[in-house]
């Protein structure tokens, strides 16, 4: 298995895109402002999403994707997601207001997109790509990603704050290779990251004390202006456990 980062910025702005990453050529992790950075032909390829969670960073480019490549695809975009996210894509995103529904386009019967829902800790197998979600603690309904190849496995944590039930999950897995987490904030911001279930410096030092694995440690999500500072107050913190920052177009082999 091969995956891409797209994006994985906290926001926008030149040479920053927000969460999404490439599993081969065919299937997204979440669909973030980083789709954009694809061009035509690797967007046709793209059979399936599965998305961590509802907010905007994460599902953006959802709308934009259907209507560009839906006439050139011969099956329907997939996209994988909890009930409560699948429910909020169709309430709040293809409600034929922000944008047309595309599971009714240009029928009913032969639509450009369709649904899957998924459950925490329940396996999805893609041709031998397995793809597990594991629990998450976000404001909204949220999962992160389990994917196995067979050989080795990455877990992208998605948006979450203290998450014990994520390490129950993460330490059975015995073939874990990489772990990608998230750092929203900076320690001086630990109440917003609180309040809005995101992970700061400090926090992120007591989560990592819960994983009994030894893998390779990635941050994402780090929002623009106090990137560096928060890497700073992470190698403070964690330091032992040897994060690096996540960065856009680093390939994972696994």
């Amino acid at each position: 298995m091969n995956l891409r980062v797209l994006g994985c910025s906290g926001g926008i702005g030149k040479g920053s895109s927000t969460t999404s990453m490439l599993l081969d050529d065919d299937i997204l992790i979440d669909a973030g402002t980083g789709v954009s950075n694809l061009t035509l032909d690797e967007l046709v390829k793209i059979k399936h999403i599965f998305v961590t969670h509802s907010h905007l960073d994460h599902i953006a480019l959802i709308p934009f994707l259907i209507d560009t490549v839906g006439c050139l695809r011969e099956f329907p975009l997939i996209v994988h997601a909890i009930p409560p996210t699948l429910e909020a894509i169709q309430k709040h995103l293809f409600n034929w207001e922000i944008w047309p529904d595309f599971t009714k386009i240009p029928n009913g019967e032969n639509p450009y997109l369709t649904y899957k829902s998924l459950a925490i800790g329940n396996e999805v197998d893609l041709e031998g790509r397995k793809i597990t979600p594991l629990p998450a603690n976000h404001v909204v309904p949220a999962v992160g990603f389990r994917l196995d190849s067979g050989m080795a496995s990455l877990v992208f944590t998605g948006d979450t704050t203290t998450n014990d039930a994520l390490w129950v999950e993460v330490n059975k897995i015995q073939n874990l290779k990489y772990l990608i987490i998230e750092v929203a904030f900076c320690n001086a911001k630990k109440d917003i990251a609180m309040r809005s279930k995101h992970l700061c410096p400090s926090m992120l030092a007591e989560e990592l004390e819960k994983l009994e694995q030894e893998v390779e440690i990635f941050i994402t999500h780090l929002r623009q202006g106090e990137a560096d500072l928060t890497m700073q107050e992470i190698e403070r913190c964690a330091g032992r456990f040897n994060s690096r920052r996540l960065m856009s177009n680093q390939i994972f082999e696994f």
